[in-house]
């Protein structure tokens, strides 16, 4: 099988890479990126080593896919991932990466009649549809309520089905209008494709900033000893979000790039779901665990632009459908990420510092 992964030398891009080259050596895994990304430079050398074939290109220019060679598979990781990008000036490097980059990527796949497989994401869903859930407070977290004002929703977290109605962010509008795109190509062209509605994903190898890879951000300011914030909801810390490590995507992505019948067309929620799961107050405490390391945390009562309460991945549907469900804990991803931190700390440094 030969596979483009575009974004491949993002977190996600080049962990599903790694991982698919040393479970399938024969496979040609050929990674397409712009190495925007602060810190993106340090997967190189570990792509090279897995024997994964690097191109630097941009998904926004179509011109950059025409020396590539034709491929079985496209997964497209590719994206400018923060809730906030195009808040506070232009979205255009948004809008010509999140959605016509996937067009382009949409195109390459048609030519090549390569099977699709688009990481999505939860930030479709809306803003203050969310917001309104019922939720419980208990001394540490928001959770779900089981008792709900709209479809899709219960105490085991958001189901596909969830209203689309409302503003969701500029981020997550390029994600849904991909995802229509999407859509239209399966139905038109008979491209095999298969959306993924992607919670937080972790784990080691993430550059985690505020906006973007909050787990990670989190482990690394305990480690270095350095100062965090409870932002929003009264600075309580009891925001809560699923976690899922990359690893447990990875088994998700293996099992439709060798069953793409069984999930062509779908749209698949997939997160770490209730199970693995907490708070900025919860992961905090696993963070002391972890690291022996306790630092300052300041409260800030405002909420941030585009933020929400709690969210939490219903994986019912995707189970049903292949069997597949997280099991890395979020004590085990947080031994993880601190592991990678001891042994890469004068690398990682100027990214996570």
């Amino acid at each position: 099988m030969k596979i483009l992964i575009t974004g491949g030398a993002g977190f996600v891009g080049s962990s599903l890479a790694i991982a698919l080259k040393t479970n399938y050596p024969s496979y040609e895994v050929i990674c397409l990126d712009n190495l925007r990304r602060k810190g993106s430079e340090l997967n190189l050398p570990r792509l090279a080593q897995a024997g994964v074939t690097f191109v630097h290109g941009d998904i926004r220019n179509k011109e950059d896919f025409d020396a590539l060679p034709i491929v079985d598979a496209l997964i497209e990781a590719s994206a400018e991932p923060s809730v906030l990008a195009g808040l506070d000036g232009t979205p255009d490097y948004l809008i010509n990466t999140n959605l016509v980059g996937t067009i382009n990527c949409l195109n390459f796949a048609k030519k090549s009649n390569a099977n699709f497989i688009f990481l999505s994401t939860s930030r479709i869903y809306p803003i203050k549809t969310i917001e309104k859930l019922n939720f419980v407070e208990s001394e540490t977290r928001f959770a779900l309520a089981d008792e709900q004002p709209v479809r899709g929703v219960s105490s085991k977290g958001i189901a596909e089905d969830f209203p689309l109605d409302g503003a969701r962010s500029l981020y997550g509008a390029t994600k849904l209008a991909s995802e229509l795109m999407i859509h239209e190509y399966n139905e038109f062209y008979g491209l095999k494709t298969v959306i993924n509605r992607c919670g937080v994903l972790t784990g080691p190898w993430q550059m985690g900033k505020v906006d973007q890879g909050v787990m990670v951000l989190w482990v690394a300011k305990h480690y270095f000893e350095q100062q965090l914030a409870y932002i929003g909801y009264g600075g309580s810390g009891k925001q809560t979000r699923d976690m899922l490590h990359v690893l447990d995507l990875y088994r998700l992505i293996d099992f439709q790039l060798h069953n793409m019948d069984k999930v062509n067309g779908e749209i698949l929620n997939v997160g770490g779901g209730v199970e693995v799961s907490a708070s900025l107050q919860e992961l905090t405490q696993i963070c002391q665990e972890v690291t022996g390391k306790t630092i300052p945390i300041n409260k800030v009562t405002e909420n941030r632009a585009a933020d929400i309460r709690l969210y939490v991945t219903d994986n019912s549907k995707v189970t049903a459908l292949t069997g597949w469900t997280p099991s890395i804990s979020m004590k085990q991803i947080v031994t993880e990420i601190t592991a990678w931190l001891t042994e890469y700390e004068s690398q990682l440094a100027y990214v996570l510092k």
